[in-house]
């Protein structure tokens, strides 16, 4: 995982210098659910940006609730008219740790998380692994000012989580290790995007 990070970080170091384009943003979901979040973007070729998103989540709340996790997102996205407006395809990959316990994020209820995880269990037992997967999306952008823009996207695709279940969210008791194939949502974002020039 950090030989991919290091490798994705080359290469958006290495286009920095030759991008005409470069967006910053920031998904106001992550945001809204205490996950602290930042994404860079640039030109690859006329109709296609590369994005890497990192998300991180250190809080621990009252009672030790916490959604805990770190993640990072690369995505490569082909735009059916000019890069920065409009709609557009996307595959991306994603990779990440969490550690959650006594709470669910975005105020889930009354179901399941990753479509296996219940409400009582993920509120009364502790989750801690890790995770990776890929997806593809679709998005649109608009432009609100020569250099700000709002970006909507959904991916869907496959996840795969590693993880050891505890007995409850204080304690260290490990009940169980065990591993899931998830498939559904892997991106849903709401961003606000400053393009540099």
């Amino acid at each position: 995982m950090k030989k991919l990070f290091l490798f994705i970080s080359f290469i958006i170091i290495a286009n920095w210098a030759d991008s005409q384009n470069v967006g910053i943003k920031t998904n106001l979901l992550y945001d809204a659910a205490t996950s602290m979040n930042l994404g860079v973007e640039f030109k690859m070729a006329p109709k296609w940006t590369m994005e890497l998103s990192g998300i991180y989540n250190p809080w621990t709340f009252s009672e030790n609730k916490k959604i805990k996790h770190w993640m990072v997102q690369p995505e490569a996205k082909w735009w059916l008219c000019e890069r920065f407006s409009g709609h557009f395809f996307a595959v991306h990959a994603l990779g990440g740790q969490f550690n959650v316990g006594g709470m669910l994020p975005f105020g889930f209820k009354n179901g399941k998380m990753f479509g296996f995880i219940s409400d009582n269990k993920i509120m009364n037992n502790r989750y801690q692994g890790w995770m990776s997967g890929a997806g593809i999306g679709y998005g649109y952008q608009w432009i609100l000012k020569k250099r700000w823009g709002i970006e909507l996207s959904l991916g869907l695709g496959y996840a795969y989580l590693k993880y050891d279940k505890y007995k409850c969210t204080k304690c260290g008791e490990k009940l169980m290790s065990s591993h899931k194939n998830y498939f559904g949502p892997t991106k849903i974002a709401a961003s606000i995007i400053y393009i540099i020039k």
